[in-house]
């Protein structure tokens, strides 16, 4: 579960996953969704697929969005518990996958 910190930021507890240390990363380090964003963009350009030109925006638009969750634009600081990780982390990871498996495919027909 996310939690805010005025002292340590948004803070999510990794104890026993490996998502949930991974998430925390990115949390903590929203600029860090950039690498898949610019990954899923590479693979784009390549197989000219839509699909996965939306799941490297859909990271881009999450990147923006948690710099101002972290810059508390979007968050005053007292969003002790981020609801919004639940839905967006498993969309993310979902959609990426999809993309992925799709770019490839493609990437192997052609």
């Amino acid at each position: 579960m996310a939690s805010w910190n005025s002292k340590q930021g948004c803070r999510l507890s990794t104890k026993g996953s490996i998502t949930s240390a991974l998430i925390g990363f990115l949390v903590d380090s929203p600029l860090l969704a950039l690498v898949p964003c610019a990954a899923l963009f590479l693979l784009a350009a390549r197989t000219r697929d839509w699909l996965i030109t939306i799941a490297a925006t859909a990271w881009l638009v999450y990147a923006g969005y948690e710099w101002l969750m972290l810059h508390r634009v979007l968050c005053s600081g007292e969003c002790n518990i981020r609801i919004d990780l639940l839905v967006l982390h498993p969309a993310l990871i979902g959609l990426t996958i999809i993309a992925l498996m799709v770019g490839f495919m493609r990437r192997r027909r052609g």
